[in-house]
């Protein structure tokens, strides 16, 4: 039935479960999926785009639960969603031209700086600030640029549509958290499109993974919508750093 032994899978689904949690709060689930399948056997290609799958259905599970809790109007953003819908699409079309060695040294830098604005910036909390860039520019902009990341690199792409959010559109933590599941989910479904007709998804377990990230958002996005900012900012400093650590470690290391 599964592409891999059970007890493997049985162990992909919890990861994907905790996946799930964090990334419908900070981001960064890919940080827990990602590895979890490399050591599961996964090639990096299939890797890829069975995360893609799985990771599709938990970022739409939290969507949802953002948008039943009024947090956004999906309708009003769904413009902004079919913008990073086709550049996750593109950015995995093109994954294979993009020098991964380059991105693994830029990527933990940014982490970095993203981890320490959160940490360090006075004044962050889930009540809204005056946008630095119009609607229409963030879209056409902001948007396709990290989208297009997602779909041939993806790690941290939660936390940089949330810096985008918070710096440039001037939204409150929470209210960037939560618009930026909706565009996670886009991009991821774009990406996944693609990756389908690569014949690397590994279908059934990335189903069971799927079940797994939809309990795990749903749960991760009622404690972000009770507790707000408090929890969203640790969580999304905690992630951002540990995934710098790990792609450090990747570049120097392994």
């Amino acid at each position: 039935m599964f592409e891999i032994a059970t007890e493997l899978v049985l162990l992909l689904v919890l990861a994907a479960f905790l996946a799930g949690f964090v990334d419908s709060i900070a981001g960064g689930g890919g940080l827990i999926t990602v590895p979890a399948l490399l050591l599961a056997g996964a090639s990096p290609v299939e890797t890829l785009a069975t995360n893609k799958l799985q990771g599709t259905f938990g970022a739409g599970t939290a969507a949802l639960s953002y948008a039943r809790a009024g947090q956004v109007d999906l309708r009003s953003q769904a413009g902004m969603a079919l913008v990073s819908g086709l550049a996750g699409g593109a950015g995995a079309m093109v994954a294979h031209l993009i020098p991964a060695e380059v991105l693994r040294v830029l990527m933990p830098v940014i982490l970095v700086a993203v981890a320490l604005f959160f940490a360090l910036k006075p004044g962050l909390s889930d009540q809204d600030r005056a946008e630095r860039m119009a609607p229409a520019v963030f879209t056409f902009t902001a948007v396709p640029l990290i989208a297009a990341y997602d779909g041939f690199f993806g790690p941290g792409t939660g936390s940089f549509f949330m810096l985008g959010f918070v710096l440039l559109a001037g939204y409150g933590v929470l209210k960037a958290t939560a618009h930026t599941k909706l565009l996670n989910f886009a991009s991821n479904l774009g990406a996944l499109a693609v990756f389908a007709f690569s014949g690397a998804t590994w279908w059934a377990v990335g189903m069971a993974m799927a079940l797994a990230q939809i309990a795990g958002a749903a749960l991760g996005a009622r404690l972000a919508l009770r507790i707000g900012a408090r929890l969203i900012k640790p969580l999304l400093v905690i992630t951002s750093t540990a995934m710098a650590a790990r792609l450090i470690w990747q570049v120097w290391v392994g």
